[in-house]
């Protein structure tokens, strides 16, 4: 009669490796496919239009504020006047952060949103341009919220170019 806990020996012991051998192929199968379809696709083309010119910045500044997790959020502010004989419905706005040479450190293409005063009062809602179009002739308060500017920059208002323009 064998003694329960003692020691078997190596021959009469032999490990079955298959489970262990397809557990990896499902792995690295998984990886790979996460590899190939998880990639992010690859940016739209940013058209520039000539109506961009009739779209007119005033009043810009720069302001950062704390959110609550103590990070830095920093908002553009500005009017955004529609000089042209279109109604906007919609665009994107190319930001050209600058170091004190000059140079371009940061660029960042984000969607142009109008300040509204909120219906319930509180913190005024950004909305998109295309629930709050900009006639001819009118202006817009604008804000575009930036999560993360580079050291570099120099704290000017970054250059503007407005891309990617809806209109009717």
């Amino acid at each position: 009669m064998a003694e329960p806990f003692a020691p078997t020996s190596l021959d009469q012991e032999k490990r079955n490796w298959t489970p262990i051998i397809i557990g990896a192929v499902v792995v690295a199968v998984v990886v790979a496919a996460l590899a190939i379809f998880g990639r992010s696709p690859a940016p739209k083309t940013l058209q520039e239009d000539p109506y961009a010119a009739k779209l007119q910045v005033s009043d810009a500044q720069l302001e950062g504020l704390e959110n609550f997790v103590g990070g830095t959020v920093n908002n553009l502010d500005f009017k955004l006047t529609n000089a042209g004989d279109r109604t906007v419905s919609g665009a994107h706005v190319q930001l050209a952060f600058k170091n004190q040479l000059g140079e371009v450190t940061q660029t960042e293409t984000l969607p142009v949103r109008a300040v509204e005063p909120n219906q319930l009062g509180g913190y005024p809602d950004q909305v998109e341009l295309s629930k709050s179009p900009i006639a001819p002739g009118q202006s817009k308060n604008i804000r575009i919220t930036l999560e993360h500017i580079s050291a570099e920059w120099d704290r000017n208002v970054p250059e503007m170019k407005f891309v990617n323009i809806r209109y009717k």
